[in-house]
């Protein structure tokens, strides 16, 4: 098991880095009896009209929407919909890219509430384009993220060309610790985690700048 002081100060890192470049970093308190709400990202989608209030794929982290749509309320974020049962959708499975929206269909958002969020999206004026995902993968954010307004990094084995048309592609064969999953800080600037070198060295090939972490 990990250790959690050594988790902390990574955390600690993480948003150290994330203020850097001036991003304003919240500390919720611990949503008690769930663990899994660390991952911030799965609860709400956050789009330039207001946030989309999701329902967790993982019926032990369902719960958690609700504490994250109270803390954005109390920021004077507004509410513009909610997925609903039976639908199910996770933040990690969905990228959103200047007028697009990716939208992976997984093992956590479900057909159902697919349908629901991009009919919410489509009224907001994104092109959906889904993408089926194996169950050994987890999240969309897993094996495609955007690296810049018109750049996205993704896996080719599961993401096609004609999925991301129109975007400069930079892709690679992911497994292991070798995935998209980076934080695009701007002006050609990433976290990349520490443990994904062959992305890192690519990404440095093609000149953008990596501040790679030990996440």
């Amino acid at each position: 098991l990990g250790d959690p002081k050594v988790a902390v100060q990574q955390h600690d890192e993480l948003k150290s880095k994330l203020r850097e470049f001036g991003a304003e970093v919240t500390d919720l308190p611990e949503l008690v009896g769930h663990p899994n709400s660390v991952f911030t990202r799965d609860t709400a989608l956050c789009t330039p009209k207001g946030y989309v209030k999701l329902r967790l794929g993982l019926e032990s982290r369902q719960g958690e929407e609700e504490w994250m749509a109270e803390a954005l309320r109390a920021m004077g974020e507004t509410c513009v919909g909610e997925i609903g049962a039976p639908g199910t959708v996770e933040g990690g499975d969905v990228v959103l890219a200047e007028d697009v929206a990716f939208v992976g269909r997984s093992i956590r958002t479900n057909e159902e509430g697919k349908q629901q969020l991009s009919a919410l999206l489509a009224m907001m004026g994104y092109e959906i384009r889904v993408i089926a995902l194996p169950d050994t993968i987890l999240h969309l954010d897993k094996a495609l993220m955007v690296l810049g307004p018109k750049q996205v990094l993704y896996c080719r084995e599961l993401v096609s060309e004609e999925k991301i048309e129109g975007f400069e592609g930079i892709g690679f064969s992911c497994g292991g610790d070798t995935t998209a999953n980076i934080i695009c800080l701007g002006d050609r600037e990433l976290i990349v985690n520490s443990s994904n070198s062959i992305v890192i060295d690519r990404l440095d090939t093609e000149g953008y700048i990596v501040h790679n972490l030990d996440l």
